[in-house]
């Protein structure tokens, strides 16, 4: 394992809490003589903690660490920023569920002290690479590390779609969309569709309908090397959004082609001792409670 020197600081500064811990793990940080990097236009709200600020598009070419203090949607923008470098990202539950932050507050600087000493478990998550390509021949590409989602542009329509999968056609759809989720991310919007929970270590995508007019049109679990292939139907009105992890991709109108495949890309997670995927699970869904085991 590389010697960790440099340490990037990832966070929604604006949050007081996220601000409060993040100026903390600094200033542990430089206590053990290693270097705090964080985003250049963060300085002000760091106030007095020695770090150094550096754009954000090389933020993470220059850490030998991440670390995302905030929910699962500011890991996932972390994710973004170290795809593909090798280095390692940890996360600190400052939101609310938390299904990718996985270290609490108070464990915050033991974690740390664990990922600098070598003792974090490095867990390897596959990426998902998403293209919209246009009938005009206009392109645009995002990477995934929870997944994809095809949404319908205009409240009150039905968008209409088709399916295929490794070249062959699976099935048109009517409804408000469709996600295609890593096991990372079948915990994410998929969970709320109807599909299944995926133990990461498995390399199977979800395909999960949103709220799909026919209500045999359920979610499927297809191979995670597969190449998915998303087709609207060319009807009036028939015009969907995409997006990679909550951040906008693109259009899609009659015509265009929306695909999805493995990236080349990958991220490695680390998680503190102990780390138990299936206590994670009890802990965020609330298994083995009763509504009367909880005090009034």
């Amino acid at each position: 394992m590389t010697p960790i020197r440099r340490c990037a600081l990832v966070t929604r500064f604006a949050d007081a809490r996220a601000a409060d811990s993040a100026a903390a793990l600094a200033r542990h940080l430089a206590g053990r003589g290693i270097e705090v990097l964080a985003p250049d236009e963060e300085a002000a709200r760091l106030g007095d903690v020695a770090a150094r600020f550096v754009p954000e598009s090389t933020l993470a070419g220059a850490a030998d660490l991440m670390v995302a203090i905030g929910g699962d949607g500011t890991l996932l923008y972390a994710a973004g920023l170290v795809a593909g470098l090798g280095v390692p990202l940890l996360g600190v539950n400052r939101g609310r569920l938390g299904f990718l932050t996985d270290v609490m507050p108070e464990d915050m600087l033991a974690s740390v002290d664990a990922a600098l000493a070598g003792d974090c478990a490095r867990d390897e998550r596959p990426l998902l690479a998403a293209e919209v390509r246009t009938a005009a021949g206009g392109t645009a590409s995002g990477l995934a590390l929870n997944d994809v989602v095809l949404q319908k542009r205009q409240s009150g329509h039905l968008v209409d779609f088709e399916t295929w999968i490794g070249g062959r056609f699976v099935n048109t759809h009517g409804g408000d969309g469709l996600v295609v989720a890593t096991a990372t991310g079948s915990t994410a919007y998929a969970l709320s569709c109807g599909g299944p929970i995926i133990e990461p270590g498995l390399d199977v995508l979800v395909v999960a309908p949103i709220c799909p007019h026919t209500l045999s049109d359920r979610p499927i679990v297809v191979p995670g090397r597969s190449d998915i292939e998303v087709r609207l139907v060319d009807r009036p009105d028939s015009f969907a959004e995409v997006s990679c992890d909550g951040r906008p991709l693109g259009s899609l109108a009659p015509g265009d082609r929306l695909t999805i495949r493995p990236a080349a890309a990958r991220i490695t997670l680390l998680h503190p001792p102990g780390y138990d995927y299936y206590r994670l699970l009890r802990s965020k869904l609330n298994w083995g409670r009763r509504a009367f085991d909880t005090p009034a």
